[in-house]
């Protein structure tokens, strides 16, 4: 069996008795095209490795390894889909590295040995997790060349969104302070078995070769997680969790203590983690 002989993707579900399971996220995408599309908006692939969390059944492993991906490690959680992978493994040989697992508990920096690109129909229930956690790897830049991911569109729509509306958060800042994050393209429902009950969207994220402004990843961390745990507050109130004289930390970041956390833009969130960090 070859990549261009491997059977329809509906048949290897049959045939593995794949039903996807609400638990672990799953929502199985068999369109083929898309599938391509996704990993040619990933590309260029040649001479890269190629991490990608949840394949499932393995629609869009193939199309990763058609483009040319070096080696493929596709971390899977759910055993019944081992086969169907094995399968592709088969088709090229030497290209496709199974591992059987959580991803977030998977060290996915020691399973490559090259250039490596993150690409993924994430499960919905680990996708921000994830992200944060690529989002925090050390040291910056990080071992991978980017990320290509799909989520939720309410999701995707925090990952890009500017400061001053109700999307802006602390993904946003986190994203945006270390990648250069775009919204590819939508993904409509139909696309997947089963069908989720939302649209979905490719979401793009270039590291930056140097962040958008210096600051303490754990101390920009707490401060945005303090000051949109309570949004509607004004930073003087919304910072008391982290000081006991916010007004002092907020003047020595040069920011006004009445504004709220959706308006500050991602460098004025790092001049007030640096003034955190030199309270400490």
């Amino acid at each position: 069996m070859t990549g261009d002989t491997l059977p329809p993707l509906r048949e290897v579900i049959a045939k593995h008795g794949l039903g996807a399971l609400k638990a672990l996220g799953q929502n199985f995408l068999l369109d083929l095209n898309l599938t391509g599309r996704i990993a040619r908006a990933a590309g260029p692939l040649e001479g890269y490795e190629v991490i990608e969390v949840g394949p499932g059944p393995g629609g869009l492993t193939r199309a990763l390894l058609a483009e040319g991906a070096s080696r493929v490690i596709a971390i899977e959680r759910d055993r019944r889909c081992l086969p169907a992978l094995e399968e592709i493994a088969a088709a090229y040989p030497g290209r496709l590295t199974i591992i059987e697992g959580d991803a977030l508990e998977t060290d996915m920096a020691a399973l490559v040995k090259g250039p490596a690109r993150i690409v993924a129909n994430l499960p919905y229930n680990i996708a921000t997790p994830l992200l944060v956690r690529w989002l925090q790897t050390e040291p910056w830049p990080p071992w991978y060349a980017s990320l290509t991911l799909m989520f939720q569109k309410e999701v995707a729509e925090r990952i890009v969104a500017p400061p001053g509306g109700k999307a802006y958060g602390r993904l946003a800042v986190l994203a945006q302070w270390r990648t250069r994050p775009r919204m590819l393209f939508d993904v409509n429902r139909s696309a997947f078995t089963p069908p989720p009950a939302v649209t979905s969207t490719v979401v793009e994220l270039i590291p930056r070769a140097q962040v958008l402004a210096p600051a303490d990843p754990r101390a920009l961390e707490r401060v945005v997680a303090a000051a949109f745990g309570q949004r509607r507050k004004m930073l003087r109130s919304s910072l008391k969790s982290l000081t006991a004289n916010p007004a002092a930390m907020i003047e020595a970041a040069g920011i006004d203590a009445t504004q709220r956390a959706e308006e500050l833009s991602v460098e004025q969130f790092c001049a007030l983690a640096r003034a955190f960090a030199a309270t400490g």
